[in-house]
């Protein structure tokens, strides 16, 4: 398998490779955006790009529409912490998922197993299946054994954020600080149990015995056991 790093922290991207490379990663590392296409022009073979935000010569979301006219590769976003409220939008272009600095390199090598799995284990890249559950990314469409279920923009976002990160507890903080954007509301604490609740009777078979959406006490929630 082979991975580009796209980091201008000559640091961050050297310890990276490193890291990578002891799990038998190749790696290619660039630390801007013209020498990020050169790479990808002159290399047919790479699986997956981790592609920082904030980059020297051109913003990363655009570097990302640069990306996906020459080749459709997974691309995992590297965000810094100030960053976070970017998150939505670069799921919205299509971002196979995103991770935020500091991060552990365990859960890097977590996130890039998972999506190259997603990748490789659906002809097409834009679905997500889990349980019973098919979530179709082009269509922005939720599908529960096979029934079209019908959820809010915000219901979608939060069940979104959960299904690419499957093995990612997110806070409640968290949870809200990405779906504030979406319609550029408030949403307080409240009213995201309220959201929570609504997405668990749309789409778990007990809603008082959740599988599709787990609490984790005094934490957050994440996703359930995919293969449970």
């Amino acid at each position: 398998m082979k991975i580009l790093i796209v980091e201008d922290d000559e640091t961050i991207r050297q310890g990276l490779k490193f890291y990578l490379e002891q799990e038998e990663y190749t790696i290619l590392d660039v630390g801007d955006a013209a020498s990020t296409l050169e790479v990808i022009k002159n290399n047919n073979d790479i699986n997956i790009i981790l592609l920082d935000i904030n980059l020297p010569d051109k913003n990363g979301f655009d570097l990302f529409k640069d990306i996906k006219k020459i080749k459709d590769i997974p691309i995992i976003f590297l965000t810094a912490n100030d960053l976070e409220v970017s998150v939505v939008r670069g799921l919205d272009m299509g971002a196979d998922d995103y991770i935020t600095k500091p991060f552990k390199a365990r859960e890097l090598v977590s996130r890039i197993r998972n999506v190259l799995r997603r990748v490789n284990s659906n002809q097409d890249n834009n679905i997500i299946e889990f349980r019973d559950i098919r979530i179709d990314l082009k269509q922005a469409k939720v599908f529960k054994k096979g029934i079209d279920v019908m959820l809010t923009a915000l219901e979608y976002k939060i069940l979104l954020t959960l299904a690419l990160n499957p093995n990612t507890v997110f806070t409640r903080e968290k949870i809200l600080a990405d779906i504030w954007d979406v319609n550029e509301d408030y949403v307080n604490d409240n009213t995201l149990t309220v959201y929570i609740k609504r997405i668990r009777e749309k789409l778990e078979d007990d809603i008082s015995n959740p599988k599709i959406i787990i609490t984790v006490r005094g934490i957050g929630y994440k996703l359930g056991e995919v293969d449970a």
